[in-house]
């Protein structure tokens, strides 16, 4: 990894301030839950791979700064690809075995993989849990995806729940320290959050960190942040069965003067006049949603005359089976392409491709929603030309 590529964003903190280190790496590849009122569009682009990883800690680390704790974290959901996940933590723990690992998850899936995860080395998870009733859940997300399955929203979030409380019971058994972090949603989730820290309490979570929601740009309009009066009721009621810590000690936010926490910072690449279009891998045409070794086309997205951005046209992939000459051919056939948008791609082609000029970007989601995301922030609306 080209360390100088990204940039790393750090609070200035006093060295008594008695708060650790953090770095939070965001290798999570694609989200299997949407809160209905928040955007993800572009949302997993960015994600590092477990090697890009390991190397940014070694690079801080070179440079002399003390790193006490790391944390998984985002952009997507670090369970949803627990190959990566594991392997990352388990070459940090072989290489720096005192550091403090962590991961944020949802919990899907968490308790199955309790084990594996208490073997890689992770001392601590913090579950994002902000319902315990059905009726809240279904209200609050737009959808939920358990592995592959897509199932109604009334079967996903009684799964969603299940699988929650079970990671906390398992996860705790495994010896990893537990700590919840709720989101508050005026009207919808705020006079639950008492349940949620009696239940987790009971389950073995020892801390619960309560987060108000921060409309985002590109969010829906339909929702306002909490009052500071909602919150400190809801803190004061979570606090009867959880130590309710701040969500800047766990690592969700950062706080000038309070903590000190390392962040890699990736900007979007940027059209250029030599190359403006984005290539994208898609099997339905509608959804970023295919492996980059897999895909036989790639569609290609960008400016038309009158500057609006639409699928322009497709070109073929270069066949199998030619080793690292493929990704060369590849990049030979978009050469007006700055950015390749792709479900999920190899390690080793990511690197011929950033090399070659081509910015390969892990992400998910909608082709419209995400491309329009590197064209002024989109700004402009992505439609298909007729």
């Amino acid at each position: 990894m080209k360390v100088n590529s990204l940039s790393m964003k750090m609070s200035a903190a006093g060295e008594d301030s008695g708060w650790p280190r953090r770095l939070v790496l965001p290798i999570a590849l694609k989200n299997n839950t949407r809160i209905r009122f928040t955007t993800i569009t572009g949302q997993t682009m960015g994600a590092m791979s477990p090697g890009e990883a390991v190397s940014l800690v070694d690079h801080v680390i070179s440079e002399g700064a003390t790193v006490e704790v790391v944390d998984i974290a985002g952009p997507g959901e670090p369970l949803a690809t627990p190959k990566s996940t594991i392997e990352c933590l388990q070459r940090l723990h072989q290489r720096y075995p005192d550091l403090n690992l962590g991961v944020v998850s949802n919990g899907l899936g968490a308790a199955e993989m309790a084990e594996v995860l208490a073997s890689s080395g992770i001392k601590r998870i913090t579950l994002l849990i902000d319902a315990v009733t059905s009726a809240t859940a279904e209200k609050l997300y737009a959808w939920i995806r358990h592995g592959n399955r897509t199932v109604l929203l009334s079967q996903a979030v009684t799964t969603l729940l299940n699988e929650q409380a079970a990671a906390v019971a398992a996860l705790s058994k495994a010896h990893i320290t537990v700590g919840i972090a709720t989101t508050v949603y005026p009207g919808f989730n705020d006079e639950e959050v008492e349940k949620i820290a009696l239940k987790m309490a009971a389950l073995g979570a020892v801390t619960i960190t309560v987060i108000p929601y921060r409309p985002m740009l590109g969010d829906t309009d339909c929702l306002e942040a909490p009052t500071d009066k909602m919150m400190a009721l809801a803190g004061v009621r979570a606090s009867k069965h959880l130590p309710v810590v701040s969500e800047y000690q766990v690592g969700l936010g950062i706080q000038e003067g309070e903590a000190t926490v390392l962040t890699p910072i990736y900007s979007l690449p940027k059209p250029t006049k030599e190359r403006p279009n984005v290539a994208v891998t898609s099997q339905t045409g509608m959804e970023i949603d295919q492996h980059l070794g897999q895909a036989s086309r790639l569609l290609i997205y960008g400016p038309r005359e009158d500057g609006l951005i639409c699928l322009l046209g497709t070109r073929p992939t270069p066949a199998t089976g030619q080793g690292s000459e493929r990704w060369q051919a590849l990049a030979a056939k978009v050469p007006d392409c700055f950015a390749l948008l792709t479900a999920s791609a190899g390690e080793s082609p990511r690197e011929s491709l950033n090399r070659l000029g081509l910015a390969v970007m892990i992400t998910g989601g909608d082709i419209e929603g995400t491309v329009d995301a590197f064209y002024n922030g989109g700004k402009k609306s992505t439609k298909r030309c007729s």
